[in-house]
């Protein structure tokens, strides 16, 4: 390879890595108007941060039962107290902090692999297959969603692993409604009938031509998808179908702490108050995602 050849691609690399990073640029400026989403990104990353390092930096066992000092007050020793079996509470929040995420991400990227292909198959053919599959969307979407969750629980029995299940299959509608709407309008674009007029295949058009041009609302989606999940999965840990003791949940830890809400709050204050803070940061910060992705909006 000769000289010009090796600087004309040095060159070619350094345009596309600057493009990509006016790209970024771009879209954080358009993601900073909207101070709320901007405080929930930097939440979420946060706590991103405490479930990888928290556990690390903690001092007490969360699963270790101490009689000896249970239902003790928020103090510097217990910051936010003690539970029924003398176990820190806050410990348990923070080992929590990385179960929660685990559910709710892995639940949405369930949900997601699975209703992708089918809302973009739907969209592209038409036809019957849209039929047969809106059909079937439409038969999980006559269900409240934490009915369903309930319901697959309670079949599959109570486990971490099954809710993350039972929550990604209530999130499949979801996922292949919008992805369909968004194939719709993307296969009637003019490339897309250039691209097939020069021969390429269905699945080719399908997941290098369409898919890249409907992440946005793909993106959106499943944020705001992750909230809806933590709280799904809170809920069904609540009712005794989730994290089985001793693990430390924040649903399973609300529901322990009810006992307690007159006589010593802040069992249950905090895990409430956890679960809050996480769906709400997702919330604003899905919100904001899609006021930035959205090319409607003006800038």
């Amino acid at each position: 390879m000769s000289n010009q050849d090796v600087n004309a691609l040095a060159e070619k690399d350094s345009r596309s890595t600057h493009k990509r990073s006016s790209g970024w640029r771009a879209f954080y400026k358009k993601l900073s108007r909207n101070k709320a989403a901007l405080i929930g990104g930097y939440l979420i990353l946060s706590f991103i941060l405490i479930a990888i390092f928290g556990p690390l930096l903690t001092q007490h066992d969360p699963t270790k039962v101490n009689y000896s000092i249970k239902l003790l007050s928020p103090s510097a020793e217990h910051w936010f107290g003690t539970d029924h079996n003398g176990r820190d509470v806050f410990t348990r929040i923070v080992h929590g902090m990385s179960i929660t995420l685990w559910v709710g991400f892995l639940s949405v990227m369930v949900g997601a692999i699975v209703g992708i292909p089918l809302g973009i198959f739907s969209g592209y053919y038409g036809g019957r297959v849209d039929s047969l599959i809106m059909r079937l969307m439409d038969i999980l979407l006559a269900f409240p969603g934490i009915l369903l969750a309930l319901a697959l629980v309670s079949v599959l029995g109570g486990s971490l692993t099954n809710v993350v299940i039972a929550v990604g299959i209530f999130s499949v509608p979801a996922f292949a409604r919008i992805v369909r709407g968004s194939t719709l309008a993307a296969r009637k674009l003019e490339y897309i009938d250039a691209v097939r007029a020069l021969g390429s295949s269905d699945m080719r058009i399908i997941f290098k031509h369409i898919l890249p041009n409907i992440l946005s609302p793909i993106i959106v989606q499943a944020t705001l998808r992750i909230a809806t999940a933590i709280l799904t999965a809170s809920a069904l840990s609540f009712l005794g179908l989730g994290a089985q003791p001793p693990t430390p949940e924040w649903g399973a830890m609300l529901s322990d702490g009810r006992s307690y809400m007159f006589d010593h709050p802040h069992v249950a204050l905090y895990p409430g108050l956890a679960i809050v803070i996480v769906v709400l940061a997702f919330n604003i910060f899905g919100d904001g995602l899609r006021d930035a992705l959205d090319p409607k909006m003006k800038k």
